[in-house]
């Protein structure tokens, strides 16, 4: 299920922006900021961070998002890696919103016994 923003309004902080289901979790997007300084302008659509607390599927593959930097295995158009975001890598499996699974096998959580 995916709720629309208002467009008859400013967005507000804290308000829920989506409820995402893709890969089989569900993420509720809510309108906030990453840090303080942003906070000079209106608020961005909050995405979880994989990197911090990553979730995988049943199968091992990490979720990402598009505009997460890109892993030490990315493989891409980018010339230098520290410039490349996981959207841009071939391992890069797009979802709904900005979300996508990283099919790149280094990356795999191999299954729990």
């Amino acid at each position: 299920m995916k709720i629309p923003p208002t467009h008859l309004t400013e967005a507000r902080e804290g308000e829920v922006y989506a409820v995402v289901d893709t890969f089989g979790k569900t993420f509720e997007l809510r309108y906030g900021y990453y840090d303080e300084k942003d906070r000079s302008g209106p608020p961005d659509v909050i995405y979880p961070d994989f990197t911090k607390e990553p979730i995988h599927t049943e199968s091992g593959e990490p979720l990402v998002t598009m505009m997460q930097d890109a892993c030490p295995h990315y493989k891409g158009e980018a010339r230098r890696v520290d410039d490349a975001t996981c959207g841009e890598c071939k391992y890069f499996l797009r979802g709904e919103e900005w979300f996508g699974l990283c099919r790149c096998p280094k990356n795999k959580r191999e299954e729990q016994a």
